[in-house]
């Protein structure tokens, strides 16, 4: 029985040793699993730090590649824009090549010019010495000349002076007989007025109108003729003049009537006041002239004042041909 009992406690403690070896194996398994999940866990936590580092990185290097490529565009653009500017002073560099040769062969042409220029400059200059000398020469014969010239100019002033001469001793007679008459201070012309010498439309000398030419007449002739003014004489003109009324024809024949009428008074009474000699002198210079109602006379506000319009012209010629010719020979005595 005590072996039996003996043989039960061995099997109870076999048992039970294997029951604590179990226990044993299951707590080492447990441990096991414990320490495989703590490195699991940390591995998964550490995976994940590596995984959120990895993350991170991406995403830097996505930003550093996206801020690279921006960078890159605009590098690119600024490239393009200074490759186009580039081509732009290229293209502006050789139109200035182009002007500077175009230039540059102006300027050439322009050196051979300059040169030639020099050249006639030169030749000019050696000339212009040789004018010099001549110039030099020519100035004292024209110094002499000028003392010439001014000794003619004298002569030649009082030529030129003969009319203004006459009109003035004209004028001063007239005023030392106390006549008074319309003499015009440039042409020496003496008018005479129609209505008073000659009735409407008539060509015959009123007796007023003689006593009038009677009066004037002789002064004038004598003036005319007298031995200081006859050798510069070349005509005293009798011209008559009408007013425009009437036919043309008509008053061209009574204004001829009418100088004639007193040219041929004047030579009635030539005799009176003119030697034999002067008679027949103004026969010679006398000229009669009608001119119908040629040269009007006109009012201030431009109407034709036909009672001044109707007139008879007393005036002289001078020898104008002779008095050139004088001038001709004096000039060419230089």
């Amino acid at each position: 029985m005590r072996k039996n009992r003996q043989s039960q406690d061995n099997g109870f403690n076999v048992w039970r040793s294997y029951s604590d070896m179990m226990a044993g194996v299951l707590l080492l398994f447990v441990l096991i699993m414990c320490v495989t999940l703590f490195q699991a866990q940390k591995s998964y936590e550490e995976a994940q730090a590596n995984y959120q580092a990895i993350i991170k990185e991406r995403d830097e290097r996505i930003e550093m590649q996206e801020k690279f490529t921006a960078e890159l565009l605009a590098q690119q653009t600024e490239l393009q824009e200074q490759a186009d500017t580039i081509k732009d002073q290229d293209e502006q560099l050789s139109e200035q090549n182009k002007l500077l040769a175009e230039r540059a062969a102006e300027l050439r042409e322009l050196q051979e010019q300059l040169n030639a220029q020099l050249a006639t400059l030169n030749q000019q200059e050696s000339t212009l010495k040789k004018q010099k000398a001549e110039l030099r020469t020519a100035k004292n014969e024209l110094d002499e000349k000028t003392n010439l010239l001014a000794l003619q100019q004298i002569k030649i002033d009082n030529i030129i002076g003969v009319k203004a001469e006459v009109i003035e001793s004209l004028q001063k007679e007239f005023q030392a007989r106390s006549v008074a008459v319309n003499i015009d201070r440039t042409s020496g012309s003496l008018t005479l007025d129609a209505n008073v010498m000659f009735g409407y439309n008539e060509s015959e000398l009123t007796e007023e109108g003689m006593d009038a030419l009677y009066e004037v007449l002789p002064i004038y002739c004598q003036v005319l003729l007298s031995e200081e003014f006859r050798p510069y004489l070349a005509e005293i003109i009798i011209d008559g003049y009408t007013d425009p009324s009437g036919d043309y024809a008509y008053n061209l024949e009574l204004s001829q009537q009418r100088s004639l009428a007193v040219a041929q008074y004047l030579l009635d009474i030539q005799y009176d006041f003119l030697s034999s000699q002067e008679s027949l002198d103004l026969e010679s210079y006398l000229t009669v002239n009608g001119h119908s109602s040629a040269n009007p006379i006109y009012f201030e506000d431009g109407s034709i004042n036909d009672d001044a319009s109707r007139r008879v012209e007393v005036k002289f010629r001078l020898k104008d041909d002779e008095m050139i010719q004088e001038l001709s020979e004096i000039l060419a005595e230089e």
